[in-house]
């Protein structure tokens, strides 16, 4: 049986030679100056881009579980960073999703998955050890909403962030793609509320 990364090769393999990427071509710099942060569900993968008007090349895209910046240190916040100081993006979005995996999820049954996965409970004792509050990391959120504003909280409050970068925050539903947003930069329309 042929494995995933066998498929993916072969059909790259027809891609380049086909010269299918020609549509796709763009630049380093997103053209709309935007970065986004959303959830890597994969009913998002087009539906997010489409619904939001952009094309290849317009925005630097970042994908997590949950569209959630958990650290203000972490590779998220750093990517963040990094699209606004080299890459020139100007603007950020939050986009989290209705119908999200992280609502609700508890650590302890994804601790049970783990354990019958061959996880041994000595491997579980040296995260624990290592200072990781590993309950805490592997819980999700009651409220998208919430998750959401609590993640443009920390980005623009991030002691690195520059005062002129706007923060929004959205929730787009994973069927439609309705956007409703949560937060709104009031430095981008203070009459916002």
């Amino acid at each position: 049986m042929e494995s995933k990364l066998e498929q993916i090769l072969q059909h790259n393999s027809e891609f380049v030679n086909e010269r299918h990427y020609e549509p796709y071509k763009a630049g380093k710099f997103p053209e709309k100056k935007l970065v986004i942060l959303t959830c890597m569900d994969t009913r998002l993968l087009e539906l997010l881009p489409q619904s939001m008007g952009l094309r290849n090349g317009d925005a630097k895209i970042i994908k997590n579980a949950g569209a959630i910046v958990t650290h203000p240190f972490g590779s998220v916040m750093r990517s963040i960073l990094l699209a606004i100081y080299e890459l020139k993006a100007e603007e950020v979005c939050i986009v989290g999703h209705h119908e999200c995996g992280m609502a609700g999820l508890a650590a302890d049954p994804l601790l049970e998955k783990a354990k019958a996965r061959g996880i041994e409970e000595k491997c579980l004792s040296i995260v624990k050890n290592s200072g990781v509050d590993l309950k805490g990391w592997l819980t999700g959120f009651d409220s998208v909403e919430e998750s959401v504003a609590q993640s443009v909280k920390l980005v623009k409050e991030h002691p690195l962030m520059p005062s002129d970068v706007a923060v929004h925050g959205l929730v787009i539903h994973p069927a439609t793609g309705k956007l409703d947003v949560v937060v709104k930069d009031k430095q981008i329309d203070p009459q916002y509320t």
